[in-house]
């Protein structure tokens, strides 16, 4: 059978079925109720209601004139400061026009979206209160393989349900951030994979070391059946700690790019290239003009070490990259021909320049837009256009526009 990898989507709750088996408690286990008690008052359940398109189902049933219903959808998140900032996944917030989060105290509030970013599936909310439980970041680089997690979220609407298991890998690319969730050739994927259980509805929740730091925010499981089988993943907290802080001070993600493509060396590729071993990222292609190719770096250059930490694979790299912002500069072991050197490179944002970069919004027309990046334009033979990033009720949504439009004339 094959294996799917999914993201842990809410849907209706199903029946719960009692085990049939019991499962030994190990001698010496780790003691988890402080850093349980830390992260349940934290950890908040979110329900989304949005429209839900019809399909041809409607017409077949109670809703025959095929008009759009009301859907609702539940997930969870992670409450970062006293003052009600919450991360959470952009899939469980992305298509929402109402957010209701309800503290493990039950009270309720509604939530604003303060920014997402569909490249690591990240999005901050935020409710007006203060004086909230909120968890402290941790430091994922530092987690180790074997290492004992919790994992805290709202699987199938059971509320404040926590789970135990130990880090089983790290920098997973499991290629769940596909076309369907707002993927594009920035995507990041450097995924913690544990064996804690994590199931639809732990979406957007915490994953956290014993002492009740977040190292993680739980995204995808790996599954057969849409349910918990042995395999959870969760987006390391230095990458949500860097999106955070850009959401909040610029209003949008300032991603730095070395303009490369890479691929993990492997036995073939260190055949094919004539290599001594299979350590380190291999350069596939350079963009003309790009960061990498300022710094002299050519294809089929290994890269084998950043800011002197190594990298083994194209995961490491990117959850290393996605710290820094355009205009930083990086310095980069790297292997030419089996001789070592180093290169310095200083990183450019997608538009092939150093600035930050923020979005342009018009209320009138109710939507957000971008400027189109060199890769774009190149790909779609165009020498200017914006694209429509977001959508909300104004001029062109009655027009019938959509995210991904891209205009070109006035």
């Amino acid at each position: 059978n094959r294996k799917v990898v999914q993201q842990t989507k809410p849907s209706e709750p199903p029946a719960i079925h009692q085990a049939s088996y019991t499962q030994a408690v190990p001698q010496n286990a780790p003691d988890f109720t402080k850093a349980a008690s830390k992260t349940v008052h934290a950890v908040v359940h979110i329900k989304t209601e949005f429209e839900r398109k019809p399909t041809i189902y409607d017409f077949f049933y109670d809703n025959r004139r095929g008009s759009p219903r009301r859907a609702v959808a539940t997930g969870s998140g992670v409450i970062i400061s006293e003052d009600g900032y919450i991360v959470t996944n952009n899939h469980v917030v992305s298509k929402a026009d109402k957010i209701e989060v309800t503290l493990n105290d039950k009270r309720t509030y509604e939530a604003k979206i303060i920014g997402t970013d569909a490249s690591t599936d990240l999005a901050l909310i935020k409710i007006d209160e203060t004086e909230l439980p909120y968890l402290k970041y941790g430091n994922s680089e530092e987690v180790e393989v074997g290492e004992w997690v919790l994992a805290v979220g709202n699987p199938f609407n059971l509320t404040s349900t926590v789970t135990a298991g130990i880090v089983s890998a790290k920098a997973r690319d499991i290629n769940i951030l596909g076309p369907a969730m707002g993927r594009t050739n920035s995507a990041i994927e450097s995924f913690i994979q544990t064996d804690a259980a994590v199931n639809p509805g732990n979406s957007g929740g915490a994953l956290v070391n014993t002492d009740g730091e977040l190292i993680g925010l739980n995204t995808a499981i790996a599954s057969q059946t849409g349910s918990f089988v042995g395999y959870s993943f969760a987006i390391p907290v230095n990458i949500v700690r860097k999106i955070v802080a850009d959401l909040i001070e610029y209003g949008e993600v300032q991603r730095a790019y070395m303009g490369i493509s890479l691929a993990d060396v492997d036995s073939d590729i260190a055949k094919r290239f004539d290599l001594d071993n299979t350590e380190g990222i291999i350069v596939a292609e350079v963009t003309k003009g790009g960061a990498a190719d300022k710094a002299n770096i050519k294809p089929g250059d290994i890269i084998t070490e950043f800011n002197g930490d190594k990298v083994n694979t194209v995961g490491q790299l990117l959850e290393r990259i996605s710290k820094y912002r355009p205009g930083e500069k990086v310095k980069l072991e790297i292997k030419r021909k089996n001789k070592h050197i180093t290169k310095k490179v200083t990183l450019k944002n997608k538009y092939g320049d150093t600035k930050l970069v923020k979005r342009t919004k018009i209320d009138r027309l109710g939507a957000k837009f971008e400027a189109l990046s060199l890769e774009e334009k190149k790909f779609l033979r165009l020498k200017s256009g914006v694209k429509i990033v977001d959508l909300y009720p104004g001029k062109l949504m009655g027009k019938g526009a959509k995210e991904g439009f891209i205009i070109t004339e006035k």
